[in-house]
């Protein structure tokens, strides 16, 4: 049974909702504020997560932002009210999969949440959850990093950053590519952030290892290798 997270702070509609999708196989945690439904996300395991956009405490835009920034990858329908084209863009380029307007058809959004669902599962079944390279592991769904036996704590965007090198190893990597992997913005070329964390990451990586894995090839960018 997949089990669903919906925040909706309007009784009526949430019921609607929950009640529906119950009649159709899913389990459904209903959460009416912002900040209770981001803490129940954060640490409970959903098969994905319907957000309102216009949420009491913490907007649903704001939820699915911080999500994505703990690295948490639970697909995410938007629901608003807020239908021009700059409101769809923002949730989908907050993290969001897909985007339904109010008032909407039980059928339409039962329809999205099957598609999402099915997409999902293709994608789990052509992904590993651990990555390889050297001795380096890192697991996709726990966020576990290892090299050799030894645990490496590393913070969200350090995690995604190590993500995006091991599955691009051997290959050089410029500063405004990772940038946009990681961060998800256009470069600023007067911003040094990927070099900083480039220098996190290396302290926690390979300080007390022989061996380096993290190599700058001046003025092109970065290679894993």
């Amino acid at each position: 049974m997949y089990s669903i997270g919906l925040a909706e702070d309007d009784h009526k509609i949430a019921a609607l909702i929950k009640n529906g999708l119950e009649e159709n196989g899913y389990e459904v945690h209903t959460y009416q504020d912002g900040k209770s439904a981001l803490e129940a996300f954060r640490s409970k395991t959903f098969q994905l997560l319907i957000l309102d956009v216009m949420m009491p405490q913490i907007t649903g835009i704001n939820i699915c932002r911080q999500l994505r920034e703990d690295q948490i990858q639970t697909p995410i329908l938007m629901l608003t009210a807020l239908g021009t084209v700059d409101d769809k863009v923002n949730g989908l380029e907050a993290g969001a999969d897909d985007y339904l307007v109010k008032p909407f058809h039980f059928r339409e959004l039962l329809a999205r949440i099957e598609a999402i669902l099915r997409r999902q599962n293709t994608n789990n079944a052509l992904q590993p959850n651990q990555l390889k390279f050297e001795d380096v592991t890192l697991d996709i769904r726990s966020k576990e990093v290892k090299r050799g036996n030894s645990i490496i704590e590393l913070t969200a965007k350090e995690f995604h950053l190590l993500e995006l090198f091991m599955k691009n190893p051997n290959r050089l990597l410029s500063r405004q590519y990772i940038a946009e992997q990681v961060w998800d913005v256009n470069f600023d070329t007067r911003t040094n952030v990927v070099d900083v964390y480039i220098n996190f990451l290396r302290n926690k990586l390979e300080k007390g290892f022989e061996r380096k894995l993290i190599h700058t090839k001046i003025g092109m960018g970065y290679i894993f290798k």
